[in-house]
């Protein structure tokens, strides 16, 4: 297995890739594990979180040097990320406590009933390597803290970021194989899955991947939480404030080199506005710094693999063929790195790919309206169903189209984004299930029913 500079194209390091053995010791001693974690306190869990929150904030250079190394993440954003990890590492150990605690629920006056919040037991997280600590942090932060083991299959681009994790859990305190990385490919998840041992699978990926894992789990009556694919809308009213709506509009389509689920892919804007709002937009991502990832200024790094590029491109010339206009960008850059420039398409097709498929790089599509319905609309037209912004000084107004835009999140006048107190998650081809806040928490627990009869037996 390789990890690849995409900036140097150079192969970083090897490691070697875990076969039918090593696979099958993994989930035997992640069995053993959970029968020892499961009886931990709570309080000394959450403790051990907070220390993998330390560990990462005192080793964020490291960890952000790594990550810029190994999928092109531009180094202001991967040390952002490295915090992140650390916000979610605390947030579960100062809440878990009241997210698990046991809830009385009213019941016959002569009884006691409750609900408590048992764990179920392995958990494998399938990951991508887009946000490559992140997405596993978000996973295991609560997930482990609630008493489940841990079992990452992450990309396999990404296998040196995969033993990190490993590495701060282990400096953190954490008892040997309650967190276990498995490097292999994905020809082996289907058996792991399968595995009597392992009780639930997560994943965050692509929807052929999301389908295939939602099929597997299906079939072994597993439960599973998917986090799909994306197509954002950005919708911008009448009544917006062009210059923020801008600037914060290029931000929100290149953030980590375009390479993000809820990235706005999307730009819906009223035809009061189009114009003025597409000059304004395109001179900010024309203002963009594209290069080096590890320098400071760089806010547009290159692509994580050169077929990601390739993929790109293939859709920016098919949208270009069907009668889309490239108002800046458009072509793979001449320089070594596997470099896309931040591109603009007016004039797409609906059912072109810059219409109707997720674009996974620094490429926004721009629509007119001619209302604010149409724009909800349009917005709706969608497979999928991550998030979306609004954009208008009527806040009011803002939250109603909010309320029927169909998606998992809609940020008013603000970039989508996560949020370790704030559920996150899709509809429709975007996925189901809830990571973060008490709803991420809950989704790999055994909600019990206990109800006690009292007076039994009672003289």
């Amino acid at each position: 297995m390789q990890s690849v500079n995409p900036y140097t194209e150079s192969v970083r390091e090897e490691y070697d890739e875990h076969d039918e053995t090593d696979v099958e010791e993994a989930l035997s001693r992640a069995d053993d594990a959970f029968e020892e974690w499961r009886e931990w306190s709570l309080t000394d869990r959450r403790r051990l979180l907070a220390d993998a929150g330390e560990v990462l904030r005192e080793n964020e250079e490291k960890y952000a040097e790594l990550m810029t190394e190994e999928m092109g993440k531009p180094i202001s954003q991967a040390r952002s990320e490295v915090e992140k990890c650390a916000w979610v590492c605390d947030y579960y150990a100062e809440h878990a406590g009241e997210h698990l605690q046991e809830k009385t629920v009213k019941g016959p006056e002569d009884a006691e009933t409750y609900v408590r919040y048992d764990p179920l037991g392995p958990i494998l997280a399938v990951m991508p390597w887009n946000f490559p600590l992140w997405q596993v942090f978000r996973f295991l932060a609560p997930h482990l803290t609630s008493g489940n083991v841990g079992l990452l299959k992450h990309a396999s681009n990404v296998p040196g970021c995969a033993l990190a994790i490993e590495e701060v859990l282990r400096d953190a305190g954490y008892p040997e194989d309650v967190f276990q990385s498995l490097l292999v490919g994905s020809d082996q998840i289907e058996d792991v899955i399968a595995d009597d041992r392992v009780r639930a699978v997560t994943l965050t990926g692509s929807g052929p991947a999301g389908r295939a894992v939602a099929e597997q789990a299906g079939e072994s009556l597993k439960k599973s939480v998917l986090e799909l694919g994306g197509s954002d809308p950005y919708i911008v009213l009448d009544d917006a404030p062009l210059d923020e709506a801008a600037e914060t509009g290029a931000q929100a389509r290149t953030i980590n080199s375009g390479q993000s689920c809820i990235a706005a892919k999307r730009f819906i804007v009223h035809d009061d506005v189009y114009d003025e709002f597409v000059e304004k937009f395109v001179d900010e991502m024309e203002a963009l710094d594209v290069g080096d990832p590890k320098n400071e200024e760089t806010n547009v790094g290159p692509q994580a693999r050169e077929d990601l590029m390739s993929d790109l491109q293939e859709q920016v010339e098919e949208t270009v063929e069907m009668g889309a206009t490239v108002e800046t960008g458009g072509e793979p850059m001449d320089r070594e790195g596997y470099f896309y420039p931040p591109t603009v398409l007016t004039d797409v097709p609906r059912d072109s790919p810059g219409g109707c498929e997720e674009m996974f790089g620094p490429v926004a599509s721009v629509f007119r309206v001619e209302s604010e319905e149409e724009a909800v609309a349009l917005a709706n037209d969608s497979q999928y169903g991550l998030g979306g912004s609004v954009w208008t000084e009527d806040l009011e107004r803002g939250k109603e189209v909010a309320a029927d835009v169909e998606s998992g999140a809609v940020f008013v006048n603000e970039l989508t984004k996560s949020d370790p107190r704030l559920p996150f998650g899709g509809v429709k081809q975007s996925g189901y299930g809830r990571e973060l806040g008490v709803e991420g928490i809950h989704e790999f627990v055994n909600r019990k029913t206990v109800f006690v009869q009292h007076g039994v037996g009672e003289e």
